[in-house]
């Protein structure tokens, strides 16, 4: 299209490239258009593996494009005598790989990816070419599948036969995954010396192209890793839709094969590994193209945790610890190192339809070197068997000790139904978001759920938690969440009667809203005999042992609570309420405060910091605290001890302003009756308070539990009536 100068800026003193257009193509509109695109696409990206443009002169002749200079060679003149070492093919893929996300990121799709387009400097880096072909998004020059900007010369159309994907040769719209089967195309002959797709004359490729798929590259090359040759032949699918759709996760795919050592050395071939006393079971990633398939990759991680959590000779980290690190993009032997666990389970998703696309790789964290490795392509309603496939080859390569129970328990399906198994998954993964609108969600997936199998009782269970949860967040009336909790649970352990998260869920209401305390011990402990594992269980026996005044055995609770799941941000700020209604207050504030600085945007930690100021006469760094609850808070809840702070302050001002609100809201939703006497308690308005907590005791409010600990109410504790409903409670045991 013109010629390329070495140039000098003496503006500011550096190297430059400049790239006239001949004159002869000045005048000649497909041309012209080319050098335009090429000029706004690469303007559009900033990635340090795309050529940098820095000017352009687009109006009058001489048309130029000014851009970084690069010396070195293209990758054509790099492989043209020899194939590149498989490791080398990888490294260099990886960057084209995030140019090309980088792209696609900006909405700009290449059309026309080849060897001659991708430059190697002396340097070292990688770098993309000529985007005189690109596509825009939002480019409405052209009809979508329009041949108008394509023949440039003899042998190319939308691109370079032998490289175009065939949706480009058939005229049709491209996407990201165009740019990835040229990408594959050229892995493929980077590695293998030989072209994906080659004939003697452009016609005879094209055909091979649009109709035959290419031999292996294993067949080429003798120690390629098997993974490696997959995604290659995965990238030259006919079908688009069967391709990697991201080059952003193409990219991480590519660095984990490089992660791994020779496959000589690695551990599956080698055949001895030592026993594998923990595990990380790390957060499956999923395409930025597949959104919808998050659910699923959350669900069969959390599936995982759970099946080999029940392997008693093998330590899983909880969901809490490894979720943290979801999004991220952290080595996972790095994370491993930091969890202090032997091997880490690394997985990937893609859905495509009613395709699912799941690749998972088990590696010891020490040395790096693979146990297991493996690639699903299933219909969606096969998911159980992926699931069971996954937990039963890593039980066999972790070398553990089990009994068949054990082994039983890895593959137990809890429904046949993948429908209600897919609603239960979804209303997990809004319910684990621990929002208000989180939990209504969750709610009505499970709902779902039940409706579409009567007899699955881990859905059941996750109804009756969800109901339960809306109820003490305040956003469902005590009494109503009570009766339908109740039916969830009693239908679960009908279904299930060996479920230890059916009798936690048992436990947990009988506790907060029946407040018959010690049949709640007892289901928590029988909780814990079945399912030893089951943080939440030691979480809430913990909550049933402080109400009774056993400080020390609800700490020692929380603490099994805090080991299993140490993470987690409602268990760290529980686990200090038993030294709250202790009045252990400085050793509460510190608690709360570690709470508070772990999960800062987890508002009862700050609420409970704040209080336990508040009621040591610290009203600044109290207030501070309650105002912090309230603004990131989601729950009417965290205006109680607002009010009953700025009360206990003397601001009098506030704290009836706060009362206004919260009649206010009451007008529009329930608002808990104990949220007003709390603010009451802390005006001195005795009767008030104590109309307003006998209510909340005809309600079943769940915070009336703690009647009896709870400090907000140490005002009122000398008076009759107060004394009465102290009464009222303890006679439902």
């Amino acid at each position: 299209m013109g010629e390329v100068y070495r140039a000098r800026d003496t503006r500011l003193d550096r190297d430059i490239a400049i790239k006239f257009l001949s004159e002869r193509m000045a005048f000649d509109a497909r041309s012209l258009a080319r050098f335009h695109t090429e000029a706004r696409s690469i303007a559009a990206m900033s990635h340090p593996n795309i050529l940098c443009i820095f000017d352009a002169e687009l109006e009058h002749p001489p048309l130029f494009l000014v851009t970084e200079l690069l010396e070195g060679e293209t990758l054509r003149q790099a492989i043209q005598h020899s194939p590149l070492p498989w490791r080398r093919a990888l490294e260099i893929g990886v960057s084209v790989a995030e140019g090309l996300a980088a792209a696609h990121a900006a909405g700009v799709v290449h059309r026309d990816l080849k060897p001659e387009n991708i430059f190697l400097t002396r340097l070292g880096a990688v770098k993309i070419l000529d985007f005189g072909l690109a596509r825009f998004k939002d480019d409405s020059r052209f009809e979508p599948g329009s041949l108008a900007p394509t023949l440039t010369d003899a042998g190319l159309m939308m691109g370079t036969v032998g490289y175009l994907a065939p949706e480009q040769a058939r005229g049709e719209a491209v996407t990201p995954a165009t740019d990835i089967f040229s990408f594959g195309c050229v892995l493929y002959e980077m590695v293998s010396g030989r072209r994906a797709f080659h004939r003697s004359t452009p016609a005879a490729t094209l055909a091979v192209l649009m109709n035959e798929h290419p031999r292996s590259v294993a067949e080429y090359v003798d120690d390629i890793p098997p993974e490696l040759d997959r995604w290659i032949a995965r990238c030259l699918t006919k079908e688009r839709e069967t391709r990697p759709q991201s080059a952003r996760d193409l990219g991480l795919i590519l660095r984990d094969l490089l992660g791994e050592r020779e496959p000589g050395r690695r551990a599956r071939e080698r055949g001895a590994a030592a026993p594998v006393e923990s595990l990380a079971v790390l957060p499956f990633w999923t395409s930025t193209s597949s959104p919808d398939a998050e659910y699923l990759a959350d669900g069969i991680t959390e599936s995982l945790i759970n099946n080999l959590a029940q392997l008693s000779h093998l330590r899983v980290v909880a969901r809490s610890a490894v979720f943290r690190h979801k999004g991220k993009d952290v080595d996972p032997m790095q994370i491993g190192r930091e969890l202090g666990v032997s091997a880490v389970l690394t997985g990937r998703i893609f859905q495509r339809g009613d395709v699912l696309l799941i690749g998972a790789e088990l590696a010891t964290v020490r040395d790096g070197l693979q146990l297991w490795g493996q690639q699903y392509k299933r219909q969606l309603t096969d998911i159980f068997a992926i699931q069971d496939e996954i937990s039963t080859e890593i039980s066999g390569r972790l070398r553990v000790h089990f009994t068949p129970e054990e082994q039983s328990r890895l593959t137990r399906r809890y429904t046949e139904s993948p429908e209600a198994y897919q609603l239960y998954l979804k209303g997990r993964y809004r319910w684990n978001k621990r929002t208000l609108d989180g939990m209504r969600q969750a709610l009505t997936y499970f709902e779902q759920a039940v409706e579409t199998d009567p007899c699955y009782a881990r859905a059941y269970t996750g109804l009756a938690d969800c109901i339960s949860m809306l109820a003490i967040y305040g956003a469902l009336d005590p009494r109503q969440g009570f009766t339908r909790a109740r039916a969830a649970q009693e239908q679960a352990l009908e279904i299930d009667a060996q479920s230890g998260e059916a009798h936690a869920s048992r436990g947990f209401r009988l506790l907060l809203f029946d407040w018959r305390f010690r049949q709640a011990e007892q289901a928590l402990r029988h909780a814990v005999e079945l399912n030893p594992g089951y943080p939440s269980a030691h979480q809430w026996l913990g909550l049933a042992l402080g109400v009774t005044g056993r400080t020390a055995e609800a700490l020692a609770a929380m603490k099994i609570a805090q080991r299993l799941d140490p993470f987690s941000a409602s268990i760290n700020t529980t686990a200090v309420w038993p030294l709250y209604w202790a009045r252990q207050f400085d050793a509460a504030i510190e608690g709360f405060r570690a709470a508070a600085e772990l999960h800062p945007g987890y508002w009862v930690a700050h609420y409970y910091l704040g209080l336990s100021h508040v009621h040591q006469g610290d009203y600044g760094p109290g207030i501070l605290a309650l105002r912090h609850a309230a603004e990131i808070g989601d729950s009417n809840w965290r205006y109680a001890g607002l009010g009953f702070a700025y009360a206990k302050a003397g601001e009098l001002d506030h704290a009836r302003e706060i009362l206004a609100k919260l009649q206010e809201m009451s007008r529009r939703q329930y608002v808990a009756p104990l949220y007003s006497a709390a603010v009451h308690a802390g005006l001195g308005e005795t009767s008030l308070a104590l109309e307003c907590l006998e209510g909340a005791v005809r309600e079943c409010n769940w915070e009336i539990t703690w009647l009896d600990m709870d400090p907000l109410w140490d005002g009122l504790r000398g008076d009759p009536r107060f004394q009465k409903l102290q009464q009222e409670v303890r006679l439902r045991e």
